[in-house]
């Protein structure tokens, strides 16, 4: 098991509980989790790399307990409890220091510096909170937000007062006050700005440092509710994703689409670009991975996984070029396989053709009958 952990540059929770790993290198993947002591409330909602170096992984359950998975060892090395099942399931998890820092849907956010002992901290983040994210700069911060619930910037540090409070934004043309549902969000590096996607199809850019709590950008993309998002490489990219499969590129100095990732074919639950290299992994309810290029927005790895997929977190380390000569030939021996079976099938034409087909007959036996009645009808 610890080699095959090693070799994964790509990790998915699923609905069923399992962790799977994915080498994309050598195109397989691993289940990394017992199937048969599964149950409902084991259900993965959030992962998170519990160090720098990424030999650990976090993940945190339904039913409130997070666990720790060694990847340099293959297997789980510690299991706590750090939410009841009544106070909903994570929404974030991160790791300050050498604290553990959880939120959960009913709002409550606290920091864990003791295992098995009580939290060191407890902030009500409010409720109805979606999601929980971390400062890539300052591990003390945190953003979180949710339905009816806007976007707020912690710092555990001092967790008197917010940071910074956003301000919903102005009532629209029928002076109708405009709901707010943050589903996600992303600091944007080299800035105190927070980029966020709502359940309205919105992406909003919001900037601590200014005057103003309300936006300084706002876009929309489709007709559906955005579920996730991610920066790419430079941060003048966000990729985002919604309840459609529907996977998109804005530009956030303008606030524009620029492109779109096509292949998705359920709603989108986990979305991650790559912190170096121009890719962005997705998964969802489909229950496929995929990973696309920013470039060309071309599809370069696609694995099926057998579960719904609840969250994905990449590895740092850049994915080594295919080289797993036995994966890589054993793909090659299925796609001409199915070569061999789709040209060996006989062509059956759909029943618009058989219809089509079927009239044609009639119309030719209609004129061979007029035929012989005018040759009749010459002879007399």
């Amino acid at each position: 098991m610890a080699q095959r952990s090693e070799l994964c540059s790509v990790w998915l929770g699923s609905e069923t509980g399992i962790l799977k790993g994915v080498s994309l290198a050598r195109r397989q993947a691993f289940n990394f989790t017992e199937t048969g002591s599964l149950s409902r409330g084991q259900e993965l909602r959030v992962l998170s790399w519990g160090d720098a170096a990424e030999t650990e992984l976090l993940l945190g359950a339904v039913d409130g307990t997070v666990r720790t998975f060694s990847t340099t060892k293959g297997l789980f090395t510690e299991s706590r409890r750090c939410a009841e099942p009544d106070h909903g399931a994570f929404t974030g998890l991160a790791v300050a220091g050498s604290a553990l820092v959880t939120c959960v849907e009913t709002g409550r956010l606290r920091l864990w510096k003791e295992e098995g002992g009580e939290p060191a901290l407890e902030v009500d983040a409010g409720r109805n909170v979606c999601r929980m994210r971390q400062s890539p700069v300052r591990s003390s911060v945190v953003a979180t937000g949710g339905k009816e619930n806007g976007l707020r910037v912690w710092d555990l540090e001092r967790p008197e007062q917010p940071l910074f409070s956003a301000k919903n934004v102005r009532n629209d043309w029928l002076d109708l006050r405009r709901p707010e549902w943050v589903r996600d969000m992303a600091f944007i590096p080299g800035s105190e700005k927070v980029v966020t996607c709502t359940g309205h199809h919105e992406v909003r850019i919001y900037d601590p440092a200014a005057s103003q709590r309300r936006p300084v950008l706002e876009a929309r993309y489709g007709e559906h509710p955005l579920t996730c998002l991610s920066l790419a490489a430079g941060g003048t990219t966000v990729v985002v994703g919604n309840t459609q499969g529907q996977v998109a590129m804005l530009d956030l100095r303008k606030g524009l689409v620029h492109g779109c990732l096509k292949g998705l074919a359920g709603g989108v639950r986990g979305l991650q670009c790559h912190p170096s290299l121009p890719l962005v992994a997705s998964c969802g309810l489909d229950r496929f991975l995929r990973v696309h290029s920013l470039e060309d927005r071309t599809l370069q790895h696609k694995v099926y996984l057998k579960s719904r997929l609840n969250c994905i977190l990449l590895a740092g380390r850049e994915p080594e070029e295919p080289g797993g000569g036995e994966a890589v030939e054993a793909t090659k021996e299925v796609e001409v396989e199915v070569d061999e079976v789709w040209s060996n099938m006989e062509k059956i034409g759909t029943e618009k053709t058989k219809r089509r087909s079927g009239e044609q007959e009639e119309e030719e036996g209609v004129e061979r009958k007029s035929k012989k009645k005018k040759k009749k009808a010459a002879k007399s």
